[in-house]
């Protein structure tokens, strides 16, 4: 891939991306039952952030990362698992967390899967995405799909291998009139611009957060809202990888008429970083985020 020009033809790219969303919904069903089989399961190994890798992990990694590199049209394959890109010939980018929240699975809570496919070659900054989705594997497996000018579609994916997935929501908005909020960290981790953030939302809002970003961000665009894994002292950019989490669910949340920002301005406009770079993020509904804007100001970088 050339940096600055398209990877692929307008025509050919719309095609990619419509066939690594369809694998994803097609993986998804798969994808929990290895969850189920491994939950357990553990592997002495860590990621390259230096989180545990469980063997859920592993297994997610292996089998969604095989199926997207096997996609004509697409050129590089980036798991938050793997410190090294797979090469998979020329075309578009596409980043993967295989198994968001896998910790959950001990407590049988909700995880999920998080993809993104950028017209631009790893790293790459947020308005480079032209597609992003989230699964989240709850009560019901179900994923938001959001593609570049089209909004946000939720799908509800049914068990067995004949099953299809069904729209449940063909016009996925996040409502502006804010409920709920979900800030991750530790309370005595937060510096003090991100402390008085909270203690605004505590005013107003019902605290839901569950470990999952993509359990907490389907809150949010059901209920309106903000998530957030803000800075901390411990880690002042945060602790989510923005090539696989942070902007990927940044752009989703934006094509569904919400909000994001790290605190300046929006994360898709925030600068691509090392493959494995981390940033803070806010994500929600506009009103929310303008309030956390005000707060923050300059405060934090």
């Amino acid at each position: 891939m050339d940096d600055g020009d398209p990877t692929v033809s307008t025509v050919h790219a719309d095609a990619t991306v419509d066939e690594i969303l369809e694998e994803l919904l097609a993986t998804a069903p798969e994808l929990r039952s290895l969850q189920a089989a491994r939950r357990g399961g553990e592997t002495d190994e860590e990621n390259p952030t230096g989180d545990e890798l469980i063997a859920a992990d592993a297994a997610a990694d292996e089998h969604l990362v095989d199926a997207l590199a096997a996609i004509d049209g697409v050129g590089t394959v980036a798991s938050e698992e793997r410190a090294e890109l797979v090469d998979a010939g020329d075309g578009l980018s596409v980043t993967v967390d295989p198994l968001d929240g896998s910790s959950n699975l001990a407590a049988n809570a909700p995880t999920g899967t998080i993809l993104g496919v950028y017209d631009a070659d790893l790293p790459a900054p947020g308005r480079s995405i032209l597609a992003s989705a989230m699964v989240v594997y709850g009560p019901v497996t179900t994923a938001y799909v959001a593609i570049e000018g089209e909004g946000v579609t939720e799908y509800e994916l049914p068990p067995g291998d004949d099953a299809e997935p069904t729209v449940a929501e063909a016009d996925v908005t996040i409502p502006n009139d804010p409920t709920i909020y979900g800030v991750g960290g530790g309370d005595d981790d937060w510096p003090e611009p991100v402390a008085d953030v909270v203690d605004a939302l505590r005013e107003q809002h019902k605290l839901r957060y569950s470990g999952a970003l993509v359990a907490d961000v389907s809150q949010v665009l059901t209920s309106g809202g903000l998530f957030a894994y803000p800075q901390l002292e411990s880690s002042p950019t945060g602790k989510l990888r923005h090539q696989f989490e942070v902007g990927p669910i940044a752009f989703l949340v934006e094509s569904a008429g919400g909000a994001s920002t790290d605190g300046n301005g929006s994360l898709l406009d925030r600068p691509a970083q090392e493959l494995h770079g981390r940033s803070p993020i806010y994500v929600g509904s506009e009103a929310a985020i303008e309030r956390v804007e005000a707060i923050l100001g300059d405060r934090v970088e």
